[in-house]
């Protein structure tokens, strides 16, 4: 029976225990689609990653990312996670600064900076907007909770739902109900619930995504990138070049994570980095 070794990672925090938990398979040539979708859902982890030989050029390597329940376009932790493991076991040149990994959503750029990674965030575009009262009672919440934003859907190649709520103690009360969810999406393909709320440094965050097997996602990189986007947008964030932002998620339910965030150009014209730093905290071998 062939084996197959996978890292266990803490991404987005420099705290094992912290963070997202991530599971890599280095060497993931074998294995077909379904039988990664299954080892996903042994592991139930917010998410699961397989290496690949690249079929872009120019790329380190293929990454394929599963939720317990399906593959993602593009996601943001699993991209951080990946590409320090690979870097870990040589498959990154010595002093390489900036590198490539083919996903689904395209080639995405990586950038070390010291002790921390950075992804260049996907072409972001707007979705639809959606009743405040209705997105308020998707997570138990009512309307006057919410700041006087409108939820609009946001994406990065991940979507999701971003609705602005008052202050933490609002984002701790927040829980996602799947069927109101399934409901204010209708027509739409299964998304994201992003609930925020501003700070002095940047966001205080939490993400549910019950239709992707995931009842809280501790640190959301693909989704933060686009929250940069919405903040600016609506006047909740600066919009300067060279504007810093941390998004902290995940403290609710004691895996608190900090994504970073660099603004190139005004209002993320010339893109939006998403970064931060990863521990590692187990090894292990899968038997097929």
């Amino acid at each position: 029976m062939p084996d197959y070794r996978y890292r266990i990672v803490d991404v987005f925090t420099d705290r094992k225990l912290e963070g997202n938990p991530l599971a890599v398979f280095p060497e993931a040539d074998g294995l077909d689609a379904g039988t990664m979708q299954k080892i996903a859902q042994e592991l139930n982890l917010a998410e699961t990653a397989f290496v690949l030989p690249p079929t872009r050029p120019g790329c380190v390597a293929r990454v394929r990312i599963f939720t317990p329940t399906r593959e993602m376009v593009f996601a943001g932790h699993p991209t951080i996670g990946t590409a320090w493991v690979l870097m870990d076991e040589g498959r990154v040149a010595a002093g390489t600064d900036e590198f490539l990994l083919d996903e689904l959503v395209g080639a995405v750029p990586l950038r070390v900076a010291g002790s921390q990674l950075w992804l260049r965030t996907p072409p972001i575009s707007w979705g639809p907007k959606f009743d405040r009262a209705t997105c308020a009672a998707v997570v138990g919440l009512a309307e006057d909770d919410l700041l006087p934003v409108t939820p609009q859907l946001v994406t990065a190649g991940n979507p999701n739902i971003y609705v602005a709520v008052r202050d933490q103690e609002t984002v701790d009360r927040a829980m996602a109900d799947a069927a109101r969810l399934q409901d204010l999406r209708a027509g739409l393909d299964p998304v994201c619930f992003f609930v925020f709320t501003p700070t002095a440094t940047g966001a205080y965050s939490r993400m549910f995504a019950p239709e992707h097997g995931v009842v809280e996602d501790p640190a959301t990189g693909s989704a933060t990138g686009p929250l940069a986007a919405f903040m600016m947008h609506h006047g909740l964030a600066p919009t300067a070049a060279g504007t810093r932002l941390v998004s902290e998620q995940g403290v609710k339910m004691g895996r608190r994570s900090l994504l970073h965030i660099l603004v190139h150009g005004e209002a993320g014209a010339e893109g939006i980095d998403v970064g931060g730093s990863v521990v590692p905290v187990m090894r292990g071998v899968l038997t097929l």
